[in-house]
């Protein structure tokens, strides 16, 4: 997943491992996209990534107008974001406690 968002061109990419932290998930992927098109396409990329391999989604949230797309692969979550969502949720400060697993700039 995380490959694919760098594929991609997806920014600030982090994942995050909750399992000590949450029980819904064991990792979150967040990134951000610059534009809404961008979230579409990394939506439909990242998806169709998986489904090549025979992950599909459990749930999928959002939409790309409104700068926020969640795709649930249950015990992935990721998290497609406008800049500007991204900085204003700031999911990262919420989830202090996971651990950092990756960070792609």
């Amino acid at each position: 997943m995380v490959d694919i968002a760098s594929d991609k061109l997806a920014e600030n990419i982090v994942m995050l491992d909750l399992r000590r932290v949450a029980s819904f998930a064991d990792y979150f992927v967040i990134m951000s996209a610059d534009s809404s098109r961008q979230i579409e396409a990394l939506e439909e990329d990242i998806s169709q990534g998986l489904k090549d391999v025979q992950v599909h989604p459990y749930h999928r949230e959002g939409a790309a107008a409104s700068g926020w797309v969640l795709l649930d692969f249950s015990d992935v979550i990721i998290h497609i974001l406008g800049s500007e969502q991204r900085e204003f949720y700031q999911l990262e400060r919420l989830w202090y406690r996971a651990t950092e697993v990756v960070r792609v700039l």
